[in-house]
């Protein structure tokens, strides 16, 4: 009597050993990504006397405007006032701590950078506020002043180390016609950036992510790092200062590498990048396993049936006379 397998069954039989032996593999990224702590959106480098970080000095402080919900934390329309410098411009306008910044000039604050980029590329003058005042709107006048000369930190521009490996900088601007919007114009390009692959250079205004408007610099930074994994496509909405085109860049992939593959007592293997080292063991049979290896940094060790043993690069400790 002779059996017969099909061609299927054979296929279907190959395909769950592949699977089985898959789901026993681990993967990591080939480098180190480095962690990175994502800055807040206003960063005060100055004195209370010169909070604008700008040519203007509107005589406040403004933070993100967050819900008083510890249950739902959200971030809401508008910028939340922090502190009022006595006797500033904000002061005069009646502007008090806890307001609410809805807009300047009709143009739409949700992020303190917007504020910031009104103060940099304004020449003075009287600003038209709305400001919220627990559920009262108001609309008051502020005549801004010439931000104090002294000699100071300067924000050049936000970095995104990681994930396009690039630098921006929120400005307001005018495309066609249409009211200002925020922008993050792209000012430095770090080392393998794939912002040059996507076709954007230095001096281009990015306006949105996936079709989602930009509030700033910062914005674009921590969504980029926040919502998207590395090595992912993104969409960019890119003005060039012609045309406004999408682009598709993909963010900085770290590759990925095999960090561990079990296979019950038969065999086992792990590594790791920090510190760098692997192991690996064959047929571990609890009391001892016919091969074990480790390697940690330049130290090296080999183990044959618990009876054989040999090691390689190990440090020595040497005293040395002062």
């Amino acid at each position: 009597m002779r059996l017969s397998v099909s061609p299927a069954r054979i296929i279907l039989v190959m395909i769950a050993h592949i699977t089985l032996l898959a789901g026993c593999v681990s993967y990591e990224p080939r480098v180190l990504v480095p962690a990175v702590t994502l800055s807040p959106e206003d960063i005060s480098l100055r004195s209370a006397s010169n909070t604008s970080g700008g040519q203007l000095n509107f005589g406040l402080e403004v933070t993100v405007n967050e819900s008083d919900s510890l249950l739902n934390v959200a971030t809401l329309p508008g910028i939340r006032v922090r502190t009022v410098n006595s006797n500033g411009a904000a002061d005069a306008a009646g502007i008090q701590p806890g307001d609410i910044i809805l807009s300047v000039n009709a143009i739409a604050t949700n992020h303190p950078d917007t504020l910031a980029a009104l103060s940099q590329q304004s020449e003075g003058g009287s600003f038209q506020f709305t400001v919220r005042r627990n559920t009262a709107v108001l609309e008051t006048t502020l005549t801004a002043v010439a931000a104090s000369t002294a000699a100071g930190p300067r924000e050049l521009y936000r970095a995104d180390p990681i994930a396009t490996r690039a630098g921006y900088r929120t400005e307001m601007v005018n495309i066609r016609e249409q009211a200002s919007i925020p922008a993050a114009r792209v000012t430095e390009l770090f080392p393998d950036s794939p912002l040059p692959a996507a076709g954007i250079k230095p001096g281009d205004l990015v306006l949105a992510l996936n079709g989602t408007n930009l509030n700033s610099a910062q914005d674009l930074i921590t969504r980029l790092n926040q919502e998207f994994a590395l090595g992912t496509k993104v969409e960019f909405t890119v003005f060039d200062g012609d045309a406004v085109e999408t682009k598709t860049v993909t963010l900085w992939n770290p590759g990925r590498r095999i960090s561990r593959i079990s296979l019950g007592p038969m065999l086992k293997y792990e590594s790791s990048l920090s510190p760098s080292s692997d192991s690996l063991t064959l047929l571990d049979l609890w009391l001892f396993a016919v091969y074990r290896y480790n390697r940690v940094d330049g130290e090296k060790s080999h183990n044959v049936l618990g009876l054989i043993k040999y090691s390689s690069n190990y440090g020595e400790l040497t005293e040395t006379a002062n």
